[in-house]
C-alpha cells in the first residue's frame, strides 16, 4: 500500500512538473480536475483499473529513472533525465487509452479521498 502510495505520489510529481504536461494540458485546452478544485469522485472501474495498468507501467519507469536522475553529475543533466522519464510517462498513459488529466485526478484522488483509495486498492 505505501509503495503504491509513494509511487503515485512520486509519478504525478514527475508529470506535473514535466514540460509535456504544460504542452499536453494546453494543446486539450483545458486543466485537470484537480487544478480547478471540481475533483471528480465517482470513477468507473473501467478508469481505475486503466490507472492500475498505468501504475504498473510507471512504476517501472520511475525504477529507472530515478537512480539515474539521483547520479546526475549536473541539474541540466538531471533535467533533461527527468524530461525523458516524463515523456515516456505520458507515453505509457496515453497507451493505456487514458489522457493526462484524468491520470493525474486520479492519482490526486488517491492519495486524498479514501473511497477512491479503496477502490483502487481493491483492483490491484
Amino acid at each position: 500500500m505505501k509503495t503504491l502510495m509513494t509511487s503515485v505520489a512520486l509519478s504525478a510529481a514527475l508529470l506535473v512538473g514535466g514540460p509535456a504536461i504544460a504542452q499536453e494540458t494546453q494543446n486539450q485546452g483545458s486543466q485537470t480536475p484537480a487544478a480547478t478544485g471540481t475533483q471528480k469522485k465517482n470513477y468507473s472501474d473501467q478508469e481505475l483499473k486503466k490507472f492500475v495498468e498505468v501504475q504498473e507501467n510507471i512504476g517501472s519507469i520511475r525504477d529507472e529513472f530515478i537512480p539515474k536522475i539521483e547520479e546526475a553529475e549536473s541539474q541540466a543533466a538531471a533535467q533533461e533525465l527527468q524530461m525523458k522519464a516524463n515523456d515516456k510517462m505520458v507515453a505509457a498513459i496515453q497507451e493505456e487509452g487514458m489522457d493526462i488529466p484524468t491520470y493525474n485526478a486520479i492519482a490526486t484522488a488517491y492519495n486524498s479521498e479514501p473511497q477512491v483509495r479503496n477502490r483502487v486498492d481493491a483492483l490491484m
